[in-house]
């Protein structure tokens, strides 16, 4: 079961980096700005979300 929980982490985590840098490219490209704020704040619920998962992963391997 961790070993499922670390495989979660590390998809939840490229994706966080991967909306990150989209989100980030929208900028320097001078995107509309609605769609980088939807952006960044996709990033910040996938980062609650894997460390969320992170703990649960830490709290069942004890």
């Amino acid at each position: 079961m961790s070993t499922f929980f670390a495989i979660l982490a590390v998809i939840l985590m490229i994706a966080t980096a991967a909306v990150l840098l989209m989100g980030l490219r929208n900028m320097m490209v001078g995107g509309p700005g609605n769609t980088s704020q939807k952006l960044m704040r996709m990033r910040v619920m996938l980062q609650a979300i894997a460390v969320f998962v992170i703990v649960c992963a830490l709290y069942l391997a004890r």
